[in-house]
Formats: C-alpha cells, structure tokens, sequence
C-alpha cells in the first residue's frame, strides 16, 4: 500500500462503514453464535445444521469458521482506528510525547480491564493474558510507536514479527511420539500433529511453555499448567501483525486516494493475505491456528478481515447505503462498553426476562414433518439478550454517552 504518511489528511471525516464493520464484529461476539451450535447438537447428521455449528463455534484446533473471525476482526479495527484517532489528538495540539503517554496508559487500561473481566466470579484475580483485550493492551504500545513510520516499514515489521514468532515455535522441541496427552489436558484421542507441524500442537508448544513459567510468577489458587482452550500470552506478538495490518488499512482509508483506489487496495490486499495464509498452512510449514494466532492464521484471517472492510465500504460508503449500517453503528461508536455488558450483563439479563415474562420465556419447539421436533430455546434466548444490549446501545447512542479509553 504505497502511501506516504505525509499525504494523509490531518483530521479526516468518520467514515460510517468503520464503525458499522466494527458494530456488526461486536454484535456478533454478544450473540455467542445466537445459540446455533447448541440448537446442531439435535441433528448430527445435518450437513446444513453442522455447518451452521462450523461457522458459530470455535474450531477445536486447526482453521476456523466465521466464530474465529470475531476476534481478528476486531484486533484488525483497532489497528484501523489508531490513525483516525490519534490524527484528531494532532490536530488539536498534542505533542508526540502526550499521546504516547496516552498510548501507554491505554496499554495499561486495557489489560487490567481484561483481568478484570476474566476474574469475574472467581474466587481471586485471575492474572491470566488471553483475553481479547489483554491481547490488544499488550501490543497498543508497540503499534502507536510503528505510527507514522512508513508503509514500507510497517509491513516489515508485520513480516519481522510473523517471521520471528514462527522460528521461535519452530525452534521448540515438538513433543515426542509417545506423550501422554492427558498430562496437557488433551483427551487420550486427540489427534496430535506430527513432522514440522507437531511444534504447534496444542499445550506442548513454546507459547505453553511460556506461561508455564510466566503466570505462575503471581498469585494463584492452584500453580498454571495449561490453558484449557490452549490459548497463551505470547499470542499477542503475532496479534500485533494483525492490528499492523489494520493500521495500514486505516492510512490507506485516511488518504486522499479516490474510493475506487481504496476499494481496489483492500480487495488486492485480502486475496493476497487469503493467499499468503492458504498457502503456509496448505503445504505444511505451519498450521493455521488461531488459538496461539500462528502466523498463517495470522495472514489468512488477515486477508477475510480486510475483504469484509472492503464489503462494508463498498455498500456504505461507496453505494452510499448508510442507513443499512445504523443498526451496527450505534453499537461500533460504544465498542468497549458493549464488550463489558457482553462479558457481565448476560446472567443478569437471563434471569431478569424469566422473572418478569416466566421461567419458560425463551422455551420455543417446533414439530417436524418425521413426527420429531426441534428446540428452538438456546436461539430465541440469546436473540433476546443480544436485542437487549442493541437497546442500551441505540439509548446510550441517543444520549450521545460514549465509553471511550
């Protein structure tokens, strides 16, 4: 994307298709899948329902559906926002020095909110990193200080940071062909990699090792042996590609470049990182994981992100259709509040909508032409909590209240 950071607009306008994309990204991690791969369970032998299941659920190791893109996407739009943001701080008078000030503080907010979050219900904090916005805090800092570096620079750094993060897996010694699984909280079946791709098996991975050492420096109610999900810290390192990659598509949409020039930029970037990603994964040089955000899955979420901006600025800001955004705009402009309601409002709307229309208030069946039916419940519940955030959302638009860090 060959843009000098010179040319950029000092204060450009808020593009809708920005705070629509990051709206829709949001609405769709408050709806936990709307219930889709719990309703899947029924029909296992439903190619339809199963892929609905592959597109709102986590995979359990390798690839990814539509679910895993949730988080990418929103790495990516912070990298998008960074220039618009700190462009505003500029042009208002602030020193390069102030807002790197601010940039660390963010840094800081961002991971003690994210512990915060995860420590939810527990009996003490959970010092623990995964979590979305632990990931972002950890690698704000690093990205403010790549702002304004050239193009050039910044998609060597992306490069340096993939590359660096794959010989350190491959580096690691793989585990050996008689592990025991069950000793990494894997089930005795599990299905372990093998040749060069066995360096980024789950839990017995360099990452893994790493928070072996390094959460079990804090308090704890029991010492760290392996993250359930095989999630780890260090996913942070190649994360910050991903906002790299955001933060050049929000140069390139700051620029004064025609729409067509733009539009054609994202579409030629996210079929080469689609191709990139592919291709790493494909021929076995390194799986495409998002759970420790390998850097294959790194390019080739990278490449979906960037085709799913260059959808909402298409139809948005180029065909001019804004009025199919508001319904995501509304909750884009309140990013973070929205993430905290979805991380501590949910019970608490669960049990408010069956205490004031009955216990059975979600509970919704439908007969089937085999004589069978089909339960609906998990769909219509989180259709209801998801609504409901919207709400808050649409009233704190109107209220012009943004939760902003």
């Amino acid at each position: 994307m060959p843009h000098s950071p010179a040319s950029l607009k000092p204060a450009a306008e808020r593009l809708a298709s920005l705070d629509a994309y990051r709206g829709f990204i949001m609405l769709a991690m408050v709806s936990g899948g709307l219930g889709l791969s719990a309703v899947a369970k029924q029909f296992p032998d439903s190619e339809l329902w199963q892929t609905l299941k592959f597109h709102s659920d986590h995979a359990q190791w390798i690839g990814g559906g539509f679910w895993d893109m949730i988080q990418p996407a929103f790495m990516f739009m912070v990298g998008v926002a960074l220039p618009f943001s700190y462009a505003v701080r500029e042009a208002r008078g602030s020193s390069y020095g102030r807002m790197l000030g601010h940039a660390l503080f963010r840094s800081f907010l961002l991971v003690a909110l994210g512990v915060f979050l995860t420590s939810n219900g527990r009996k003490q904090t959970d010092i623990i990193f995964p979590n979305v916005l632990c990931q972002i805090g950890l690698g704000y800092t690093f990205l403010f200080l790549l702002w304004k570096q050239k193009p050039m620079v910044q998609m060597l750094a992306a490069a340096a940071i993939l590359a660096g993060y794959w010989l350190a897996f491959g580096l690691y010694p793989s585990p050996p062909p008689d592990i025991d699984p069950t000793k990494y909280g894997l089930p005795v079946d599990w299905n372990m990699l093998t040749g060069l791709e066995a360096h980024w098996n789950k839990n017995t991975n360099a990452a893994a090792a790493f928070d072996r050492w390094f959460l079990n420096l804090f308090p704890r109610e029991k010492p760290f042996e392996f993250n359930e999900g095989g999630y780890a810290t260090l996913s942070f390192v190649p994360s910050l590609a991903t906002m790299i990659l955001g933060m050049l598509a929000g140069e390139l949409m700051r620029s004064p470049r025609g729409a067509a020039t733009k539009l054609f930029t994202l579409l030629f970037a996210g079929g080469a990182l689609l191709a990139a990603g592919y291709g790493l994964h494909e021929f076995g040089f390194c799986p495409a994981v998002k759970r420790i955000w390998t850097p294959s899955w790194a390019l080739y979420s990278g490449g979906v992100v960037y085709l799913m901006l260059a959808a909402f600025y298409f139809v948005i800001d180029i065909c001019r259709l804004k009025f199919l955004g508001w319904p995501f705009m509304v909750v884009g402009m309140n990013s973070i509040a929205t993430y905290c309601m979805s991380q501590l409002m949910k019970p608490w709307l669960r049990q408010t909508w069956k205490t004031h229309f009955g216990a059975d208030v979600f509970t919704l069946e439908f007969p089937l032409s085999d004589g069978t039916s089909i339960n609906v419940t998990p769909i219509v519940e989180m259709v209801a909590i998801t609504f409901t955030i919207w709400l808050i959302c649409v009233w704190m638009y109107r209220q012009k209240i943004f939760v902003r860090i």
